[in-house]
């Protein structure tokens, strides 16, 4: 029995379960000392309890020669008894397959209540708790029993509130977890502290291959420590950093890496602050990898330097499929310059430059170089809440000749509303 607690505490990882209050980890360490105590005495042999040290009468008034008359026989009956209590306890006390008690002790170091749903689906291979409410101190003690959880492949926590600190135990416990591929922390108020402890664990993971950090107040700083993270990881193939603070800075760090990282599959940037400079230097980024099959750059600010970077990219990548940059501020000239990048392209399949500021002609200028590349894959134009005019409508009718399975998105055409009014 000894055995089975000693076992347990060895689970609750130092750094999962690390706090800066010296005081209460003494108490912590007390209160295993106690616990192990408690056992210890539960075990000793009935000699042990009725003796002390000197012979001298425990319990009954009875003395060490009376205890040497008893019948040999009932001895060894009792040892046998013994010996068999023992390892039962043991085995019950020592074997945890499914994590409830590993996971009801981490509850009770933290002092937080344990949650019933991780409790009730911890033994599935998806386990969804999303809005659950863990907090920091909560999420770390979640992450205890998941540290040799064997079952749980897909895991989200989405919107929990973990912080630095939670993200912190997330990532500490994906150093020895070797089956989790999945990973939804979007929405967690994670930060730099906590997002430089994922990306940490990025280079030493091998098992992620899918990893949600929308929504975290990422910011420059946090890439600085992600970029060399993901030049080292080459089994992430999907990340999301949509909806964080990622500026210029980012861009650029970014971009770098993205020309040697050899995993990711798809990324997504979109809703962040990357425009001028850094727009540019991840456009080039993008132009060098040969991995990416889909990305996300929506929401930023590339304006036409950066549409003009990404035209470049597009002559020179080989692999992307599938392209969003809606929503950058983009005018009809950097639209023309985007449009030079497709006439060489042969893999993208779909492109989006919704509500940016191309006008009829900048639409009409990448339809344009679609219809010139016999090569092109494209398969969707989306150019939606942009009104085009009837030049556009005639070209879409003959582009469709040469590319029956192309579809194009746009807003209204001009001289619709005077029509409908008249």
């Amino acid at each position: 029995m000894v055995h089975g607690k000693e076992s347990a505490k060895e689970t609750l990882l130092p750094s999962v379960l690390e706090d800066d209050d010296a005081e209460i980890q003494t108490e912590k360490l007390q209160l295993w000392e106690q616990r192990v105590s408690r056992t210890e005495v539960g075990v000793r042999g009935l000699k042990d309890q009725r003796l002390s040290p000197d012979g001298n009468v425990l319990d009954g008034g009875e003395r060490e020669c009376e205890v040497e008359e008893e019948n040999e026989e009932e001895r060894v009956i009792s040892d046998e008894d013994y010996d068999t209590d023992l390892e039962s306890e043991d085995k019950e006390e020592g074997y945890d397959p499914t994590g409830q008690t590993t996971y009801m002790e981490a509850c009770e170091a933290l002092q937080v209540p344990p949650v019933s749903s991780f409790l009730q689906h911890m033994q599935k291979s998806e386990l969804n708790m999303a809005h659950s409410g863990l907090g920091p101190q909560g999420t770390k003690a979640l992450a205890v029993p998941l540290v040799t959880n064997t079952s749980v492949l897909r895991l989200n926590l989405r919107d929990n509130w973990m912080e630095g600190i939670g993200g912190a135990a997330i990532a500490e416990m994906l150093k020895e977890n070797c089956y989790i591929t999945e990973l939804d922390l979007s929405d967690n108020k994670l930060g730099d502290y906590g997002v430089r402890a994922i990306a940490v664990m990025l280079k030493e993971n091998s098992t992620l291959m899918s990893l949600n950090l929308s929504g975290n107040h990422v910011t420059d700083r946090s890439a600085e420590h992600l970029g060399p993270a993901l030049i080292t990881n080459i089994k992430l193939q999907h990340l999301d950093l949509s909806y964080n603070a990622l500026g210029d800075h980012a861009g650029q760090i970014l971009g770098d890496c993205l020309s040697e990282n050899t995993g990711l599959r798809s990324l997504s940037l979109a809703w962040n602050c990357i425009r001028g400079r850094g727009a540019v230097l991840l456009a080039n980024g993008l132009g060098g990898n040969i991995f990416l099959r889909s990305v996300d750059l929506s929401f930023n600010g590339f304006g036409k330097e950066g549409a003009v970077a990404l035209g470049q990219a597009l002559k020179e990548n080989s692999v992307l499929e599938e392209l969003n940059v809606s929503n950058n501020r983009i005018p009809p000239e950097g639209a023309m310059r985007l449009a030079m990048g497709l006439k060489a392209n042969k893999t993208i399949k779909s492109l989006n430059m919704g509500r940016n500021p191309i006008q009829s002609a900048g639409c009409y200028g990448i339809l344009k170089s679609v219809q010139e590349n016999p090569d092109s894959a494209m398969e969707t134009l989306d150019f939606w809440d942009i009104t085009v005019n009837q030049d556009f409508e005639d070209l879409y009718a003959a582009v469709k000749e040469i590319f029956p399975s192309l579809t194009v998105n746009h807003g209204e055409k001009f001289g619709t509303f005077r029509k409908a009014k008249a």
